[in-house]
């Protein structure tokens, strides 16, 4: 019997401005069992799918992720090129785990002390990377419906963390709490600035045999972003001596990843 034809789908994905993203996208096209891998350009946003299937159950698969993917070339292929061994790639998942749960903890003790909602918030963006690569982990050898179930489980428990945070952020521009502390808030952000770096290159590490440097600085990721924000945020409170700059990026921040959660749930249906 023949086997059938193998195929390479190029995928252009411009709003795949995450690393956590690309563990979701994994996740979402792990239940088509004939995609035989995933290729991945963070720097480039796009993704190769080699498959033998229907070519619309996969872009329709790929629009659901709302992140404006398009299908922008195709080709036939006779075998695929040797994969990179999956013991690696495990090995970088739990490398980028233990940087973002590290960098969670730390965000949140010191927005804490620092009583800084826009480092509490950096936090919580930390921990729903954590979950995401937590779920990648998990999804190794595992039934589809597993995944779903710890999908949801973290997309509620991310929801409600979203949720409490906003709604301290109104009590606090009411009038409760103090001004934070500026010097913490730009100190932690650069640290988790750095951390987040750190886990583009082990991820980038493990997509390919050749590191691009370059590209792991032109990525702009949200949270990348975010660190920048905060650190703005604590220069604007030393200026003016008030806290509604680190108030709004927090709760900026907030609505970020809930709408993450609400992303992860709707998946994961």
């Amino acid at each position: 019997m023949t086997n059938p034809p193998l195929e390479n789908l190029l995928f252009k994905v411009p709003q795949m401005d995450c690393a956590a993203e690309e563990q979701l996208v994994r996740m979402h096209l792990s239940s088509i069992a004939d995609v035989k891998r995933l290729a991945f350009d963070l720097s480039q946003r796009t993704v190769v799918v080699t498959h033998t299937g229907s070519n619309a159950v996969i872009e329709r698969m790929m629009h659901e992720l709302n992140l404006g993917a398009s299908l922008v070339g195709h080709s036939q292929i006779d075998k695929m090129e040797p994969s990179i061994d999956d013991d690696r790639q495990r090995k970088s998942l739990i490398i980028v785990l233990l940087i973002n749960a590290t960098l969670f903890a730390v965000e949140l003790a010191t927005g804490i002390v620092a009583n800084s909602m826009g480092l509490v918030a950096d936090s919580l963006d930390m921990l729903a990377d954590t979950l995401v690569y937590g779920m990648s982990l998990f999804a190794v050898g595992k039934a589809l419906q597993h995944k779903k179930r710890v999908a949801q489980i973290s997309g509620y428990f991310q929801l409600g963390l979203a949720l409490f945070g906003l709604v301290e952020v109104v009590r606090r521009f009411l009038g409760a709490g103090d001004e934070p502390n500026f010097a913490l808030m730009i100190g932690i952000s650069l640290l988790a600035l750095t951390g987040n770096v750190a886990s583009l290159l082990v991820l980038q590490r493990a997509a390919n045999h050749e590191v691009h440097m370059k590209a792991s600085w032109i990525f702009t990721t949200n949270d990348v972003l975010v660190n920048i924000g905060v650190i703005l945020a604590g220069v604007l409170v030393f200026m003016t001596g008030s806290k509604i700059p680190d108030l709004l990026v927090g709760a900026v921040v907030f609505c970020l990843v809930a709408y993450g959660a609400f992303r992860i749930l709707k998946l994961s249906r």
